[in-house]
């Protein structure tokens, strides 16, 4: 597979990572999981799907991985396949911290996760990763930084961080919600102590959802890893998704191009420059290799798909975790 670095000075990866935010807990808001996942999810039929995963991913040249605190069991999952393959070696791993598990595998669960972006919770949320990831985490996240978080003006929680990076960890962010945009060029500024503190930003970026697009070129030009996620819109970019069908102008544009919506769509993200990396969202074999498939995809003329970011970022909101 095609490398690429995790920034100017970051470590090798591929041009297409695996994120485990839909495997590593039974429910989430991507779209038909049910029939995605079967009747089964128990920690024991997700750990063993996340290893499958794994195992093809690695096989066909995927060396980035993305999980967090908040994706249920991802790390742990993690963390075992690593131990289970320890001839591994080249596997770099980004996680996040800010958010906490708290769904207890209950797909019910009226809350399934609670946000803290506290100096406490990061120095707690850090040692859970590194206990499990070990020397395979390179890059820690703030969780969905906002604009209006507060954390980019917390001088202790500023200060933690710098200290993690000092320790040669990548320091980088996330981002969601209609003002991306604003959060990238704000962690752009931030300095500890003269020098900049972030060096990458995982944003959500799709052909529905492309506003995030200038400031993520900003963030490449100052040497930073952009992380592109959402880049099928939790399945709305697929053939079962509203955007994907076989009747919508990126269903057809797909199959002119002879691939699937997914990995036209993903396709679509790779073909920006300034991206490091797009990350794969998938929960099967089958799904991933469909995916994979956009690094074969010939150039076509994509459809105008594009939302309002309002509209846009309504509708993923009133996703159900199901």
């Amino acid at each position: 597979m095609i490398a690429a670095t995790l920034g100017r000075d970051g470590p090798p990866i591929s041009r297409i990572g695996l994120g485990l935010a839909a495997i590593g807990r039974p429910a989430y808001i991507t779209t038909d999981r049910a029939a995605d996942l079967g009747g089964d999810r128990s920690m024991d039929a997700l750990r063993e799907r996340t290893s499958q995963l794994l195992d093809a991913a690695y096989a066909s040249g995927v060396r980035y991985v993305d999980v967090a605190r908040s994706y249920g069991s991802a790390e742990l999952f993690l963390s075992g396949w690593l131990a289970s393959r320890g001839d591994i070696h080249d596997v770099v791993v980004g996680s996040k911290w800010g958010y906490t598990y708290v769904g207890g595998w209950d797909i019910a669960a009226p809350v399934q996760e609670v946000k803290d972006l506290s100096p406490a919770n990061f120095e707690r949320q850090y040692a859970e990763t590194r206990a499990l990831l070990g020397d395979h985490l390179r890059l820690y996240q703030v969780h969905s930084v906002t604009i209006v978080s507060g954390a980019m003006e917390d001088a202790p929680l500023l200060g933690a961080l710098a200290r993690r990076r000092r320790e040669g960890l990548l320091i980088g962010i996330t981002t969601t919600g209609p003002r991306q945009e604003d959060t990238i060029r704000r962690a752009l500024e931030v300095r500890v102590d003269g020098e900049q503190l972030f060096s990458s930003v995982q944003a959500t970026w799709n052909l529905l959802e492309p506003s995030a697009g200038p400031a993520l070129n900003e963030a490449s030009a100052a040497g930073w890893a952009v992380i592109v996620k959402e880049a099928v819109a939790n399945g709305r970019l697929t053939q079962v998704g509203d955007a994907g069908r076989d009747d919508t102008p990126l269903g057809r544009a797909a199959a002119a191009a002879g691939v699937t919506p997914d990995a036209l769509a993903i396709a679509a993200a790779l073909a920006q420059p300034w991206v490091s990396v797009v990350l794969s969202g998938a929960v099967s074999v089958e799904q991933l290799s469909s995916n994979l498939h956009a690094l074969d995809a010939a150039a076509v003329e994509l459809p105008e798909t594009a939302e309002p970011a309002g509209q846009y970022w309504a509708a993923r909101s009133a996703r159900p975790w199901t």
